[in-house]
């Protein structure tokens, strides 16, 4: 079966934990029928559903793909999109509006959560701009050779350990800055330290180390510097800083001068060697992902998907 050119694909993801995760629905779906916007629309059961969903669009003609969801929803999407021919892929444009625990990469383009309306006239004008991917090569624990795609991070250490917290308090408090509190807590008094080594450009990292982020964008304020379009990643490197550090990381995080901090030491590269990471959760796009088996490589791809811009 084909669909008409112009229509919309719709996946929307229901934020976890929302005391009504269909209001956000509601109102998307309101404001396409005001602006008469032609669409179908299909409803993620779970996590794992996303990709099947994204797949049968794509299989079915659509051109237009939306997700109504956060960085891991359109996580997702784009490894799906990103295992059909590369003939295929380059037919169709992705578009997002935020509805997730992390929009991070959508917030990197002034994308904001509630403005339904700015959201559907930016898909709706089509602007199309073509966006690099990070991608992580590893071994999982069946022996096999595995890649994945991320669109903001990759986190090793600390910060994966905080995601995952995050997103267990987010489904007890349900409201995504409460959430953060006790995340953040987890960031000041456990003071966790990994034994890496690392591999980046002529630089070897051998010892302990708090965190590593790999940012193709912001990298939730760890890799403020990066861009999804230069065909490179910022990596931040953060050794393990004394308690009055902590508090001044916290304000340099959050005012997104975290690079000037004495404890972060900054690269950019086209790819990074991890040949150790002992005991380290490894995170991407706001979800922690089964640890890679033994040594792992991270590299970006360059201008590999359609990404609707405003």
């Amino acid at each position: 079966m084909s669909v008409e050119q112009n229509k919309w694909g719709i996946v929307f993801c229901p934020k976890s934990g929302a005391l009504r995760p269909q209001s956000k629905w509601e109102k998307v779906e309101k404001c396409l029928r005001e602006k008469g916007i032609s669409y179908d629309f299909v409803q993620s059961e779970n996590s794992s559903s996303v990709d099947r969903l994204v797949k049968m669009m794509i299989n079915n003609g659509y051109k237009t793909i939306v997700i109504v969801g956060g960085d891991s929803a359109f996580n997702d999407a784009v490894n799906c999109l990103m295992m059909t021919p590369k003939e295929i892929r380059d037919t169709v444009r992705l578009g997002v509006i935020p509805n997730g625990l992390m929009n991070d990469f959508a917030h990197f383009w002034d994308i904001k959560d509630n403005e339904i309306a700015e959201c559907v006239d930016m898909i709706e004008k089509g602007r199309v701009r073509k966006v690099d991917l990070g991608c992580i090569r590893y071994t999982n624990q069946k022996n096999e050779k595995c890649h994945r795609y991320f669109l903001n991070c990759l986190s090793i250490g600390l910060v994966a350990s905080v995601i995952r917290q995050r997103r267990r308090a987010s489904g007890s408090f349900g409201w995504r800055k409460l959430a953060f509190i006790p995340s953040s807590l987890l960031m000041i008094f456990q003071r966790l330290e990994y034994k890496m080594k690392l591999r980046i450009d002529t630089d070897v990292i051998d010892r302990k180390v708090m965190t590593v982020c790999i940012g193709n964008a912001q990298g939730y304020g760890f890799t403020p510097s990066a861009v999804p379009y230069n065909g490179l990643l910022d990596v931040s490197v953060v050794y393990h800083p004394e308690v009055v550090q902590l508090i001044e990381g916290f304000y340099l995080l959050y005012s997104g001068k975290i690079l000037n901090h004495r404890s972060v030491h900054p690269y950019r590269t086209r790819e990074i060697f991890v040949d150790k990471a002992e005991r380290a959760l490894v995170g991407i796009d706001g979800r922690v992902m089964n640890s890679p088996v033994g040594p792992f490589k991270v590299n970006v791809e360059q201008e590999v998907i359609n990404f609707i811009i405003p």
